[in-house]
């Protein structure tokens, strides 16, 4: 069933572009949501929630031209379409924009058990099954959180080119927070499992991420003092690729670029990186956690690849930051929900595998850090400094993996951090992760395999 019929898809469109625009577009979504949580034995009350809603915008020049309402009634939505052409009242009156056809479903992504499908109660059982595997792993595990959150999200987008476009996103989230003490010292893990899928992805052995995130809080009760200087850096596959996602991938992002905002602007076609180095943004990547059909500007996903044997090859674009440059959209337009404009924003971001083992990066180091994951941190895309904290680190000594750290956090330059990438293992990974920007969140994968960084500050406590 639509969201919107297309004629009047067709009407709203030519209402909005009444006083001109170079062009108009409607976006329309149905979304709804469930979410179950776990704290301290008891389940507590679950969420659930659902709208639907709409917005237009029309863009002239430079400018952009916006407004959104709840609900797809017609009188609302061409209320919406005169409200955004008034923005343009000191111009002609427009062509009406192309002739629209019902919208053409997306490449889709399997869902084999619907999660609305699944009782709240097997769900319940999911989560006390975590519970009980986390406590299980040592007696110093003195609190666990589990939470389960799903979202089923229908998506309509038409433009005045003709694009008519729809998508059907299935996302499903296990997210465990473990917290273990120790003679008055306490430490804290967590690790999820999630993806563009159905229920099937919690169906083999769910309890292995209690069993991670309890593994790492009761592995930190016994570390020491980080180090402190210019170390050579192993960053583990999976969450690791936050460092990438961060301190390369905003800069990447075309408006940054058009704004002169990123350190990347200006640098196409330049050497940045060994040349075994390759690294894409892929939002077709099969059930990942930050892949749709088409990006909400209905464009369709694809895999980019931004950098190819160490070249820096591509920005990543949506719409009309595509046309100021005169390129083709990346598929990376997205927006947090019909309430936002679309920017550009990654999808799933991360480093092609390469040919060594995470066995031989390690077994390179005489002296140094082994980052399997992070805890948050700051990057300034216009000079590509920055700064993480390291949540599961531990020390390299003499080629193997020794004591674990804590309080270590890792200081440096994505430029000068890519140019000292020199070893890429084979183990590719992808985590999920919500990545922030101007306001509005979003879903993105954020992974790679493991990867070794010549030398980075890193900033301890020993």
């Amino acid at each position: 069933m639509s969201l919107v019929a297309p004629d009047l898809a067709e009407r709203a469109i030519a209402r909005a572009l009444a006083n001109g625009g170079d062009l108009a577009e409607l976006y329309a979504e149905d979304r709804q949501g469930f979410a179950l949580s776990l704290d301290e034995g008891r389940v507590e009350a679950p969420q659930r929630g659902r709208e639907a809603g709409a917005c237009l915008r029309v863009v002239k020049g430079d400018s952009t031209y916006y407004g959104y309402v709840d609900g797809l009634a017609e009188p609302d939505l061409l209320r919406v379409a005169d409200s955004v052409a008034q923005g343009l009242r000191a111009g002609s009156a427009g062509e009406p924009g192309a002739a629209l056809t019902a919208a053409e479903p997306a490449r889709g992504h399997p869902v084999e058990t619907a999660p609305g499908s699944v009782p709240a109660g097997r769900k319940a059982e999911l989560l006390r099954a975590c519970e009980e595997h986390a406590r299980a792993a040592g007696a110093e595990v003195a609190q666990v959180r589990v939470g389960y959150a799903e979202s089923h999200r229908a998506v309509e987008v038409f433009n005045s080119d003709g694009r008519a476009a729809a998508d059907d996103r299935t996302r499903l989230r296990l997210s465990v927070q473990v917290v273990a003490r120790r003679d008055g010292r306490v430490e804290t893990g967590s690790d999820t499992r999630g993806g563009h899928a159905g229920f099937e992805l919690l169906e083999h052995e769910p309890e292995e991420v209690a069993a991670r995130a309890a593994r790492r809080a009761l592995t930190l009760l016994d570390a020491v003092d980080a180090p402190t200087g210019r170390l050579p850096v192993v960053v583990g596959n999976g969450f690791g690729g936050v460092l990438l996602h961060e301190a390369v991938g905003h800069g990447l992002e075309a408006d940054a670029v058009q704004k002169g905002a990123s350190i990347y602007a200006g640098r196409l076609g330049d050497q940045l990186a060994e040349p075994f180095v390759t690294a894409y943004d892929d939002g077709s990547r099969l059930n990942e956690w930050g892949s749709d059909g088409i990006d909400d500007e209905g464009t369709p996903t694809r895999r980019t690849t931004v950098i190819e044997d160490g070249r820096l090859t591509s920005y990543l674009y949506d719409v009309l930051r595509a046309r100021r440059d005169g390129v083709e959209s990346t598929g990376n337009g997205r927006r947090a929900s019909f309430r936002h404009l679309p920017i550009p924003r990654m999808t799933n971001t991360f480093f092609a595998p390469g040919e060594a083992t995470a066995d031989e990066l390690i077994g390179g180091v005489e002296r140094g850090l082994y980052a399997v994951s992070f805890g948050g941190g700051q990057v300034e895309p216009a000079t590509g400094d920055f700064v993480f904290g390291v949540s599961e680190g531990y020390l390299i000594e003499n080629g193997r993996v020794t004591a674990p750290v804590r309080g270590a956090t890792l200081i440096g330059n994505g430029i000068q951090a890519l140019a000292a990438v020199d070893g890429i293992a084979g183990d590719l990974a992808i985590a999920t992760g919500y990545c922030g920007k101007e306001g509005q969140s979003v879903p993105a994968g954020v992974g790679q395999p493991h990867v070794r960084i010549r030398e980075l500050t890193v900033g301890g406590t020993a």
